[in-house]
């Protein structure tokens, strides 16, 4: 079951005539698309859509909508920040069934930093994908993916094929694409071309 729970209402008011009748009431505008249903416009109290957002578990995961005694379960596809004041300014939820297989991107993080040869040596952990597309049951979306550095030494790369993957989830890319590489400074990668190259005179 999802862990957040929004309380909405229907939005008599559409367009920005209506979004900003509803800022002004205290509210945060959005819409409810997607299923076999026409899309809604619904508002959410501003202090309850802000608390559910800064949980760190309102977009990307499967959320409970709650209207009247009625439930829906749906996914925040997109929340919109004020440019100024960085409060919530409105926000898409897409509707789904609980096993329903969606499309969606989950952070990755790595651990062990310390552990990577390469990194000890002075690399860089160059990180070209700071999220994965997967292809998962709305039930089953992780909180993120982590991936080990141990062992990893300056060129080694990894792709998406490396990553552990929970439960049923797939990627949507290739296996072989590259999330991250660990490099070398320039000078660095040079002196150690060197000595390798006096090793093989001597």
């Amino acid at each position: 079951m999802a862990d957040i729970v929004l309380n909405v209402e229907v939005r008599e008011r559409t367009g920005t005539g209506g979004a900003r009748a509803a800022r002004r009431a205290g509210l945060v505008p959005g819409v409810l698309y997607g299923g076999d249903k026409d899309p809604v416009a619904i508002t959410v109290r501003a202090n309850e859509f802000r608390k559910a957002l800064f949980t760190g578990k309102l977009q990307g995961h499967l959320v409970t909508l709650k209207h009247g005694s009625e439930t829906q379960q749906v996914i925040a596809k997109a929340v919109d920040m004020h440019p100024v004041t960085d409060e919530p300014w409105h926000f898409d939820l897409f509707r789904v069934d609980a096993h329903q297989t969606v499309k969606i991107a989950v952070p990755v993080h790595f651990q062990n930093q310390e552990d990577s040869p390469g990194l000890k040596r002075g690399g860089t952990l160059n990180i070209a994908l700071h999220e994965i597309a997967l292809s998962v049951p709305a039930d089953e979306i992780p909180e993120d993916i982590v991936h080990d550095l141990t062992g990893l030494d300056i060129g080694d790369s990894i792709r998406i094929g490396d990553l552990k993957l929970p439960g049923s989830a797939q990627p949507v890319l290739d296996a072989s694409v590259v999330v991250a590489t660990v490099t070398g400074a320039s000078a660095q990668m040079a002196e150690e071309a060197a000595a390798e190259a006096e090793g093989g005179a001597a």
